[in-house]
Formats: C-alpha cells, sequence, structure tokens
C-alpha cells in the first residue's frame, strides 16, 4: 500500500481499498472462466480482521466457489505479507514469518449470457 492508500490517521488504509482489489481479482476471475469482465453484483459478507497500513504489502487471492446461469460466487481473501516499519526508519519493512489474514469476503458477479464466451 501506497502513502496515498492511506486514508485515516496513523497511515491506515480504508478498508475500500481492499474491497477495490477485490474487484481487480474478480475480473480476471471472469475473464478467465467467461472471456468477459462481467459485473460486481454484491457483497454477501465482508470481515475487515486486521488493520493495513501505507508500506504493507497485501497479497490478494479469489477463486469461484460456485457457478450459476450468470452468476459465479467468489471467495476472496486478503493477507498482509510484508509489514512497515516506521518505528525503524520511514522505508524500512519486514517479511512476515506468517500472512496475517487482513480482509474475507464473499461476493457474487454477473455476465450476462451474451457476453460469455467460455465456461
Amino acid at each position: 500500500m501506497s502513502s496515498a492508500d492511506a486514508h485515516y490517521g496513523g497511515n491506515l488504509v480504508d478498508g475500500a481499498k481492499i474491497l477495490q482489489l477485490f474487484g481487480d481479482v474478480a475480473t480476471e476471475l471472469l475473464i478467465r472462466h467467461d472471456g468477459d469482465e462481467g459485473l460486481f453484483r454484491a457483497y454477501e459478507n465482508i470481515e475487515f480482521l486486521a488493520p493495513v497500513y501505507a508500506g504493507d504489502f497485501i497479497e490478494i487471492t479469489g477463486e469461484i466457489i460456485k457457478v450459476g446461469k450468470t452468476s459465479r460466487k467468489m471467495e476472496f481473501i486478503a493477507k498482509k505479507i510484508i509489514t512497515a516499519r516506521p518505528d525503524i526508519n520511514d522505508s524500512a519493512a519486514d517479511v512476515l514469518e506468517e500472512p496475517i489474514i487482513v480482509c474475507k469476503a464473499i461476493g457474487t458477479c454477473v455476465v450476462p449470457l451474451d457476453k460469455q464466451r467460455r465456461g
């Protein structure tokens, strides 16, 4: 996360930034599955589990867990893999021995039938 992603005091990153990254992963999953970007319809569950700060490195994973006629239900996980260490200096960071899950979500995207090219 860059300093431009910090939204709150203490360089805290807005949770909406993580949801934006989930949207990027959803787009890739839909292109791979259907040959089309599709549209994000809804989240049915979002859990923010740990803070994210400017300077942290986040890894996002996602998978399609259910396929309907036009809907694609997906699960997303965001993990902090490197943490900023501003207490040492402004560019210090540590690789975490164990990644920290910072956010999990379930969401549904839709790819209209006339746009599906695979599957």
